[in-house]
């Protein structure tokens, strides 16, 4: 995946908007005005800023370099993912989708 991928994918979830509020180098998906997704688009190598629960964003830490803690965030609940080509598109998609599933509006049974 690429940054105009990773941007289109962000952008079909639902309730999903984009804004520049820090800058023109990093574009800011939100939903329900909370931030799920932060994307470069100055990094030499692409990279985003994904939320994670804190169990999960140190294993994925352990078992791969190129998830390291949020630049920039709370390293406690985001991570940075460099996308060097070690994730697979789907691994890619899951992290984000995991993202967007802890900050979207819950639905109602």
């Amino acid at each position: 995946m690429n940054v105009e991928d990773i941007r289109i994918y962000a952008l079909s979830k639902p309730g999903a908007d984009e804004s520049f509020p820090f800058g023109e180098s990093t574009l800011v998906f939100k939903v329900n005005s909370k931030i799920f997704l932060l994307l470069s688009l100055e990094a030499e190598v692409p990279q985003f800023n994904a939320k994670c629960d804190p169990d999960k964003a140190i294993e994925l830490r352990e078992e791969y370099e190129c998830i390291i803690p949020g630049y920039h965030m709370n390293k406690k609940h985001w991570n940075t993912v460099i996308m060097d080509g070690t994730l697979t598109t789907r691994q890619l998609k899951e992290m984000i989708d995991h993202s967007y599933t802890l900050v979207a509006p819950k639905q109602k049974k």
